[in-house]
């Protein structure tokens, strides 16, 4: 008798049966992926997801990326990247400008298809009107000629250089050169990951680059050691110090020089705001995003630490990173870390739709008046600076104005003629920088709690947040996830599927 060596098909349905039980535990033994919490939604915390997915890759013991959470204790992205709305036109409220030479900016804007576009004509343009007020006078000032022929600006812009090469010399030169020695050794983090070290902490970064030294001293006398004029520093680099930092020629040297190099030809912002650089970056790294809930407590338990956020929320990560500044939020570390104090510099913006009063620089005429006016260091002076953003006709220009204290309305009412529209906007924006810098680790206590803002004693822009945060996700693959390798895949441009929640100012 024949027989048919097939199993029938009603045998295979009873195995399969039997064994669903098995197969369903094998496939559920593996353990779940690790969970990254980051505290902050800048640019910072923002560069820490994109990187952290950037260079993740699958091994055997961690076949699966991690979980990552984001959690920003206001109602949008962003952190110190905001803009504001005055008389229908958006300007950045917070840190605007970025250096030609800002790479991973670019990439994130390359990335994520945003729009680039140069800052107001005030803030990066030959044919600007620059003006130096000592709160009695102006001690210096550019010419000033209304033609909108292009021979006509060329030739002022000319007659300016001239007049600004006559007054501080040689000492231009000098000055240039050290900017871009600092530039260049910057730029080596950018070099390949296979080339560079993974830093545990901000002293090691540095002393790599070649910048520690920087830090060690006050930008005054690194400009003295190389014979700068002591009417340059007196006046130009104090206006830049003064515009970009909100103190004066005292600061550290890196941190000087990275303001002189924000004062450069070359610079642009992102179209529609800089906060989208931050938005595009979480949408597209598969990120749990958590807006206006706070972290008020983050505690080491053993295996992994707890957030408790002050919706009465906890939440559960093998690996935590705080990438907000910890100067002036309430976290409570248990067990307690140990920084060195610091204080955040605040800058108060004031944004005006209206007129100058021509009277209060003892002019006669606004058209007088230079589209920058910056200041001397003097305590006095009720302002760092003021410049135009948009001029709609003759009596109707947006001021921007940096101050290090609140202005008043009486204060206002005395330096404009006519206002239309007043914002003000209270940043706690950069370190007050002093030399010899002290840093904070990158690991705050020995295990997977992470500082990106420990850099920020360094130097404080867009830029260096985003390196080093590149540095802590390298950090914590590398310490966490020891068997997963580092792997720098192909960048791709890609395009966010939804846009996170964020409103102006």
């Amino acid at each position: 008798m024949y027989s048919d060596p097939k199993p029938s098909f009603s045998f295979l349905i009873l195995l399969f049966l039997c064994l669903q039980p098995l197969i369903f535990s094998l496939s559920t033994d593996a353990s779940p992926p690790p969970t990254v919490c980051i505290v902050g939604s800048g640019i910072g915390g923002s560069s820490v997801a994109h990187f952290l997915r950037h260079y993740f890759h699958p091994s055997p013991s961690q076949p699966r990326p991690p979980n990552i959470k984001i959690f920003e204790r206001s109602y949008v992205v962003g952190g110190r990247m905001a803009t504001v709305s005055i008389g229908g036109e958006t300007f950045e409220a917070g840190a605007s400008i970025l250096h030609p030479k800002n790479y991973h900016a670019l990439n994130y804007s390359n990335l994520l298809g945003l729009k680039v576009k140069p800052p107001p004509a005030s803030e990066d343009d030959d044919s600007m009107s620059l003006g130096i007020w000592d709160g009695k006078k102006f001690v210096f000032k550019t010419l000033q000629v209304d033609s909108k022929f292009p021979l006509v600006q060329k030739i002022v812009s000319y007659v300016n250089s001239f007049r600004i090469f006559f007054r501080y010399g040689f000492s231009l030169l000098k000055m240039g050169s050290f900017v871009e020695s600092t530039v260049d050794s910057f730029l080596k983090y950018y070099e390949s990951p296979e080339r560079r070290p993974i830093f545990e902490t901000v002293d090691e970064m540095l002393k790599w680059a070649g910048l520690y030294n920087l830090t060690t001293q006050t930008l005054q006398d690194e400009l003295i050691g190389i014979k700068l004029s002591p009417l340059l520093i007196e006046e130009l680099v104090t206006v830049i110090t003064r515009i970009n930092y909100g103190q004066s020629v005292y600061i550290s040297g890196l941190a000087g020089a990275v303001s002189l190099a924000g004062s450069g030809g070359g610079l642009w912002s992102v179209d529609g705001g800089n906060w989208q650089m931050a938005s595009g970056l979480i949408n597209s790294s598969d990120v749990s995003l958590h807006l206006n809930e706070e972290i008020e407590s983050i505690s080491y338990l053993g295996e992994y630490y707890e957030l408790n956020s002050t919706k009465r929320n906890s939440y559960s990560c093998e690996v935590a990173v705080v990438a907000t500044p910890l100067d002036e939020v309430n976290i409570r570390f248990s067990p307690a870390v140990s920084i060195p104090e610091r204080k955040l510099q605040h800058t108060h913006a004031t944004f005006v739709r209206g007129l100058l009063n021509p009277a209060y620089f003892g002019l006669r005429t606004v058209a007088e008046i230079p589209e920058l006016v910056g200041t001397l260091e003097d305590p006095d002076l009720p302002f760092t600076c003021i410049s135009v953003l948009k001029q709609l006709d003759e009596n109707d220009i947006t001021y921007k104005i940096f101050s290090r204290k609140p202005m008043s309305d009486a204060l206002l009412d005395s330096i404009f003629s006519a206002r239309l529209q007043t914002n003000r906007i209270n940043w706690g924006a950069y370190p007050h920088y002093k030399a010899p810098e002290l840093f904070a680790p990158f690991i705050l206590d020995g295990q997977h709690l992470y500082y990106v803002n420990a850099f920020e004693n360094a130097a404080s822009t867009m830029e260096t947040s985003a390196v080093a945060a590149e540095n802590v996700a390298r950090l914590i693959l590398s310490r966490y996830f020891s068997e997963a390798s580092l792997q720098s895949s192909n960048l791709q441009s890609f395009s966010p599927d939804a846009d996170v929640s964020h409103f102006d100012l």
